[in-house]
């Protein structure tokens, strides 16, 4: 096996790994929701663990450096678009998909940002006038007719949220201008450094955000609160980070968008076992066209 193929295959690894995890983000949202939390506090509790996880594999990775392998100084430029890309990705996709978990369902939410790796294809053709690879063009439809076969049932039901389905497709709008935007300044910074500024960025947004709109006494939550908000920065946020920034570094932001559908079919699947939520045949039968997009994208 080549180098580069061996590059590929770990990033498609590396993409289905933080697909998985991304994916059983709503689940722990949708259990923890049930003490009364509410979105942004919940948020901002995940970001406690998360940033302090970060900069805990941080200081142990620049310890093991050798003196001749310090990191690069960023560039000026760079460090304003490490700042507008964490706000991005990481503080507005992810307020944006909280609110809209409040009554949105696991798996509808999951299955509505399946909707990134279009926007994504899209907008990096848009942004750098490249032309969409073949093997993602003939996936690109057949992994959309399946989830629009998931989707239906759910959009056609009168009692829809539709302000939660907003706050949803905002959330994955902006996520697609993260995913289109970040692998030019991941290139130049490192995965693993990008990974921990953007994260600390959005960090810093999310705690403004909470002190602004929340009172301080709604941090005192109870414990499996906590316990949901270490276990959603472990499982569903800082291993598929630093998963996905690495795919993109070795596949591409569009690849590893399109390897990220599979997510919405194993959210579904998680729903049924634990939130009791449950899919139609036709469901079903969408659920396996998208499956099948992945695989044509992904062997």
């Amino acid at each position: 096996m080549t180098t580069s193929s061996q590059a590929i295959r770990t990033g498609v690894f590396l993409a289905a790994f933080a697909a998985t995890g991304f994916a059983m983000k709503g689940i722990f949202i949708k259990l923890v929701y049930a003490y009364g939390v509410d979105a942004v506090t919940l948020l901002m509790l995940r970001l406690i663990f998360t940033i302090a996880l970060l900069w805990m594999v941080r200081l142990w990775r620049l310890s093991r450096l050798a003196p001749n392998e310090q990191e690069n100084p960023i560039s000026a430029s760079d460090k304003i678009k490490l700042i507008g890309l964490g706000l991005l990705g990481y503080y507005l996709a992810s307020i944006l998909d909280f609110i809209g978990l409040q009554t949105v369902s696991a798996s509808l939410e999951r299955l509505i940002l399946c909707l990134y790796p279009a926007f994504t294809v899209l907008l990096v053709s848009w942004f750098s006038g490249q032309a969409i690879a073949p093997r993602i063009k003939r996936a690109l439809p057949l992994t959309y007719f399946g989830m629009v076969l998931v989707l239906a049932p759910e959009l056609v039901n009168a009692h829809a949220d539709w302000l939660g389905i907003g706050f949803v497709v905002a959330s994955t709008l902006v996520f697609s201008l993260y995913m289109t935007w970040s692998p030019a300044v991941i290139a130049r910074v490192g995965s693993m450094r990008f990974t921990e500024y953007a994260l600390t960025v959005s960090g810093v947004g999310i705690l403004v955000h909470w002190l602004i709109t929340q009172p301080l006494s709604s941090i005192q939550q109870p414990l499996p609160v906590w316990a949901y908000a270490l276990v959603i920065a472990i499982v569903s946020t800082v291993l598929p980070v630093y998963a996905m920034t690495n795919a993109m570094k070795r596949i591409g932001a569009s690849r590893t968008a399109v390897i990220g559908s599979f997510g919405p079919v194993l959210s579904i699947i998680l729903s049924m076992g634990i939130l009791n939520e449950s899919l139609t045949l036709l469901q079903w039968l969408g659920a396996a066209v998208v499956l099948g997009g992945v695989w044509l994208v992904s062997k």
